[in-house]
C-alpha cells in the first residue's frame, strides 16, 4: 500500500512541477515579446480579416494558437517525466535494420491504404518483419522514437508514438505506423524473435469525449484496436496504474489556476 501512496504523490508532484514550469515560461516568453514586432503573437496578429472584427478577437485567436501548441509539448514532457518513474526510457532505438523488412514494411502499408485490399491491420503483421533472416548486407539506422519504454519487472519492451489529439489524415498516419514498423523491425534484430515487444499508437485525450468511441479513421486504418492507447488508457499505461489518468487529470485541474493566472497575466500586457 505505501509504494502506492508513494508513486501516486510522486505523479502529482510531477504533474504539479510540469503545470508550473510551463506556466512559468509561457507567460515569461510572451510578455517578453510584447514590444517585439517578431514576437509570437505579434506574428499572428496581421490577419487583416480577423483584426477587422476587432483587437481581442485579434488576440485571443494568436494566443489560442500560440497556447495549444505549447500545452501540447507540456503534456508530452510530462508522460515523460512521468514514465521515467515507471519505466527505462529512451528516445530512439537504433540497430540493423534488413532490406526484405523495408520492403515489407512497404507492402504492408499499401495493403492498409488500399481499401479495396481484403488485408486490414492486425498486431500478427508485426510477425512477419521478425520472420526475415538477417542477410549478408544490411543498413544500420537510428530511429528516433516518441517513447521507447522497458519494464524491468516485467522484460517488456514498449514502443510508443504519441500524437496529443491523434488527429491525423493519411499520409501522417501512414507515417507514424512506417515509422513504428522500422522501430519495431531495428528493436527485434538487435534483441532477438523472442523480446516481448509491444507497439502502440497513444493520444493525450479522446477528441470525443473520454469514455466515448474513438473512431478516427484514418488511424484506424493503419493502426489495429490492440495497438491504441486513448487518453484514460495511455495515462494508466504510463502511470502503471488504472486510477493513473484519474490522479494525472485530479492534479492538473487543481494546479490549473497556476496557467489561468498566467494568461491573464498575458492578456494584460498585450490588451
Amino acid at each position: 500500500m505505501s509504494v502506492q501512496i508513494d508513486s501516486d504523490k510522486a505523479i502529482r508532484e510531477l504533474v504539479k512541477s510540469n503545470v508550473k514550469t510551463f506556466a512559468q515560461a509561457f507567460s515569461q516568453r510572451h510578455i517578453g515579446e510584447v514590444d517585439n514586432p517578431n514576437g509570437t503573437l505579434n506574428m499572428k496578429i496581421h490577419n487583416v480579416f480577423i483584426a477587422a472584427l476587432g483587437e481581442e478577437l485579434q488576440y485571443y485567436t494568436a494566443l489560442v494558437r500560440s497556447f495549444d501548441s505549447s500545452l501540447g509539448n507540456m503534456l508530452e514532457n510530462l508522460a515523460v517525466s512521468i514514465a521515467n518513474f515507471f519505466y527505462d526510457v529512451s528516445d530512439k532505438v537504433d540497430g540493423p535494420l534488413y532490406p526484405e523488412q523495408t520492403s515489407k514494411i512497404a507492402e504492408l502499408l499499401e495493403a492498409y491504404k488500399n481499401r479495396h485490399n481484403p488485408r486490414k491491420v492486425s498486431i500478427e503483421d508485426y510477425n512477419e518483419l521478425r520472420n526475415i533472416e538477417s542477410p549478408n548486407n544490411y543498413t544500420t539506422k537510428v530511429h528516433v522514437s516518441d517513447y521507447y519504454l522497458y519494464d524491468k519487472e516485467k522484460n517488456e519492451h514498449f514502443l510508443i508514438e504519441l500524437k496529443i489529439g491523434g488527429d491525423l489524415d493519411n499520409k501522417k498516419a501512414r507515417s507514424e505506423k512506417e515509422a513504428i514498423f522500422e522501430q519495431y523491425a531495428i528493436l527485434s534484430n538487435v534483441l532477438g524473435k523472442d523480446a516481448n515487444i509491444k507497439c502502440y499508437f497513444a493520444t493525450a485525450y479522446n477528441r470525443y469525449g473520454e469514455g466515448k468511441p474513438w473512431n478516427q479513421g484514418r488511424v484506424k486504418q493503419f493502426f489495429s484496436e490492440e495497438e491504441l492507447l486513448i487518453g484514460k488508457d495511455f495515462w494508466d499505461f504510463i502511470c502503471k496504474s488504472d486510477n493513473g489518468y484519474n490522479i494525472v487529470i485530479d492534479e492538473y485541474k487543481k494546479n490549473a489556476y497556476i496557467i489561468k493566472n498566467a494568461l491573464e497575466a498575458i492578456k494584460n500586457e498585450y490588451l
